[in-house]
This record gives structure tokens, C-alpha cells and sequence, in this order.
């Protein structure tokens, strides 16, 4: 699968992290195989060698855009790993759905795991999988879509693709989503990133970023 030729963007930087958006079509961190080195990471630490070896906290899939922020110190990343695994950060999305959604706001709980014959894609298991948890607002209608913030209070794996296109979550899939919905070969997934806000693991202060979504 052919890459994104775009770089991200470096929004912040100070001597703890580093705030990027990621183009949509590039992966966060490496994946098997030689052909799945580029990535965030790898591009980041060119632009910025003192980096840690590792400096990813959390990731995005490879068709989401947005906010990420990667850790430049070992202390930072360690510190910023654990507000995550708590819940301690804010996260939002920005996501356009393929159809029209009549009610205003809501809370998707479901239990999702891995389906191993058909990876990367979860499936729905109330017996055996996760619980993942999404709050949601509707933000209005345009052209037969609908467009939806997304807060997930657990970071599960296409957890905002499933509990979008599931019967059970929205029943509505994301425009683009080519494992959930109907999106096309080189089509982008119209799922942006577009808060992120956490606590400064040098100064202990409250920090925020918002990038607008490109649709």
C-alpha cells in the first residue's frame, strides 16, 4: 500500500515532546516488514536526531489524520504513556459518516476484538472482546453525511471505525473507510484527529492543541 508523500507537520516542539498532524496515509510507527518503515517516527527523529529510539505514546491509524504527540526524552515518554493508559488526555475527532444520523448525541459501548482470519479487522464479541467506549455529538448534515465529534474514552484499535459503521454503534460507517464501509483504493477516510490536550510532563501545566479537519 503506497504511502503518503506528505511529511507531518510539526505544530509544537519544546525539549520535552514533539505536537505533529499526521497526513492521512501514513503510518504512525513502524510496521513488519521493510516496506513499512516509513512512518511518523521515522520521518520525526530524521527532523529531530537527539529523539528517543521510541518516542510514540499512543498512534493513529494509517487512513487518520491529526494530532499526535511524540515523546523527545525517556522521562517525557514514560510520563505521557501514563496519562494515557489513565485517561488522562483529552482526545477528539472530527469524522464525516456516509449517512444521515437523526439523533443529536450519545454514548457507543461494545465489546470488539481482532478477527484473526481477516486482519487488521475487529469484530464485534460480546464474549470475548474489549470493551470499547465512545462519546459522540452530531455537528450537522451535508449532502446526504453526517458530521461527527468523536471523544473516546478507551483507545481500542478502529475503535471510532467499528462503533461508527457497527449496527449496534451509529450503523453508519466513515466516508473512505475501506474496511468498514465502502471506501475506494486511494480514497482518504475523512477521520481527523483534532484535539489533543494533556499535561506537560516537565512543567506539570495544562496544554492543548486543535487542528481544523481538512473536509
Amino acid at each position: 500500500m503506497q504511502q503518503s508523500t506528505d511529511d507531518p507537520i510539526i505544530v509544537y516542539r519544546d525539549t520535552a515532546l514533539v505536537v505533529i498532524v499526521k497526513p492521512g496515509g501514513l503510518l504512525a510507527v513502524p510496521g513488519r516488514g521493510i516496506e513499512k518503515q516509513d512512518c511518523v517516527v521515522a520521518r520525526i527523529r530524521r527532523m529531530l536526531p537527539g529523539m528517543i529510539e521510541q518516542p510514540a505514546v499512543h498512534r493513529l491509524d494509517m487512513h487518520t489524520s491529526g494530532l499526535m504527540v511524540l515523546a523527545v526524552t525517556s522521562q517525557a515518554h514514560r510520563l505521557l504513556s501514563w496519562q494515557f493508559e489513565r485517561r488522562q488526555v483529552d482526545k477528539r475527532y472530527i469524522a464525516l459518516l456516509e449517512g444521515i444520523i437523526s439523533l443529536q448525541e450519545g454514548e457507543i459501548r461494545l465489546p470488539f476484538r481482532l478477527d484473526p482470519d481477516n486482519r487488521p479487522c475487529q469484530v464485534y464479541d460480546p464474549r470475548q472482546g474489549k470493551m470499547g467506549i465512545t462519546r459522540w455529538r452530531h455537528l450537522g448534515a451535508e449532502e446526504g453525511r453526517t458530521r461527527i465529534e468523536f471523544t473516546p474514552l478507551t483507545g481500542r484499535t478502529h475503535q471510532l471505525r467499528v462503533h461508527s459503521a457497527h449496527p449496534l454503534g451509529l450503523g453508519t460507517p466513515i466516508v473512505g473507510d475501506r474496511l468498514y464501509g465502502n471506501g475506494q483504493e486511494g480514497e482518504q477516510m475523512l477521520l481527523h484527529a483534532s484535539r489533543l490536550a494533556f499535561t506537560h510532563p516537565s512543567s506539570g501545566e495544562p496544554i492543548a492543541f486543535d487542528s481544523p479537519a481538512p473536509f
